[in-house]
């Protein structure tokens, strides 16, 4: 099956836009979060089903030294022995606000109090910060029907 995008990336057709979510990527990036990001990247596009996505994070996990049990057990995190707490906080707060609307209290008191416990103010704030980015690029990929595939590490 021969797969096309619906239209542009819409990031190449509004003027500006590319640059602004690069910088805000840029931003993220200066706080160190103490943890590959890549895993949180990865969670939130599998749950959001953005095959773009979820290819590119997995190859820059693997690149990135992730071992494979890692990139594959990111979707059962909670099951899986290979996550550290700090990990496990970061996942579930992925995943709470990848989820929003699927939830009557969206972050519960538990999932913000296990991130904070693992990550100071700025980390905290780049997490929330680099979810929500990558919350967009998935509905902008799933939207216009991007490609999976072209992406390598």
């Amino acid at each position: 099956m021969l797969m096309t995008a619906r239209m542009n990336h819409p990031v190449f057709v509004v003027d500006g836009a590319m640059d602004a979510l690069q910088a805000l990527s840029k931003a993220v990036s200066r706080a160190r979060i103490p943890i590959n990001p890549e895993l949180v990247h990865l969670r939130a596009s599998q749950i959001n089903g953005c095959s773009v996505c979820v290819d590119m994070h997995a190859k820059a996990a693997r690149k990135a030294g992730e071992s494979e049990e890692r990139v594959f057990a990111v979707g059962a995190w909670r099951d899986a022995p290979y996550f550290s707490d700090a990990e496990r906080a970061a996942l579930a707060l992925t995943e709470a606000l990848t989820r929003i609307a699927d939830n009557p209290e969206p972050v519960p008191d538990a999932i913000w109090d296990a991130a904070a416990e693992h990550f100071d103010e700025v980390q905290l704030s780049a997490l929330l910060l680099d979810i929500a980015s990558i919350n967009v690029w998935n509905r902008l990929n799933v939207a216009t029907q991007q490609v999976a595939g072209a992406y390598t590490a």
